[in-house]
């Protein structure tokens, strides 16, 4: 009853946020082309109004969705784990809102299309994505981050140099380009359409050993 409950409401949500993802591609890469023969004054009101919001979700979007279906694999696979172990499989599962993929390994090893989803996830929200965009999300939540379009930031930045003294580098980070971004995020869209994929797989796997775990419980009653 958990699995079947929880599977419909992961799938559909992991669905939801990779097609806004999607779309979210398509909206940046149409206000690249609409902004780029306005004068400043006319950039800065449409980034004010519509892109920074717009931008800010979409740079978001990887990392949550790397997290989403790490949340999901390591709840379905501990539950249909019961059908391995149906003599000792104990409902124990850390209470924690957020889930690693090294963290769920134990709940989910024993399925043999893990391994594929695991890779298939990994790369997302990956070393590119966080320096291609200035580390946008983490900045954005803890510093400063980069603009849209326009603005420049960071413009001092205190830093250890190699003989651990203290520096200062100035200077700054230029404006994040639209068009920029949307190549980048459709990158990372391709990664989570291949991850779908392969988390279709693993609920696949289980919900065939759940069909035949079901069909010898009804067997074993009569």
């Amino acid at each position: 009853m958990a699995y079947a409950e929880m599977l419909q409401e992961f799938s559909s949500e992991l669905a939801n946020i990779i097609n806004d993802l999607t779309h979210n591609v398509h909206r940046l890469r149409a206000w690249g082309k609409t902004v780029s023969p306005l004068s400043n004054d006319e950039k800065l009101a449409a980034t004010h109004e519509f892109i920074n919001n717009l931008g800010t979700v979409a740079l978001g979007q990887p990392y949550a969705i790397k997290s989403r279906f790490a949340y999901a694999a390591a709840h379905l696979c501990h539950q249909a784990n019961r059908t391995k172990e149906p003599g000792t499989w104990k409902d124990e599962f850390p209470q924690k809102e957020t889930l690693y993929l090294n963290e769920i390994e134990p709940f989910c090893r024993g399925w043999g299309t893990y391994r594929s989803f695991k890779l298939k996830v990994e790369p997302i929200a990956g070393k590119t994505f966080k320096e291609s965009s200035d580390d946008f999300r983490n900045a954005y939540n803890h510093r400063f981050s980069s603009r849209f379009v326009l603005g420049v930031t960071s413009i001092a930045s205190r830093f250890k140099n190699e003989e651990g003294g203290i520096g200062y580098a100035f200077g700054g980070n230029p404006p994040l380009a639209l068009a920029d971004i949307a190549d980048l995020l459709e990158k990372e869209r391709d990664l989570c359409y291949l991850a779908f994929e392969a988390f279709q797989e693993l609920v696949g796997e289980q919900t065939v050993a759940i069909g035949q775990f079901e069909g010898s419980e009804q067997s074993s009653e009569r």
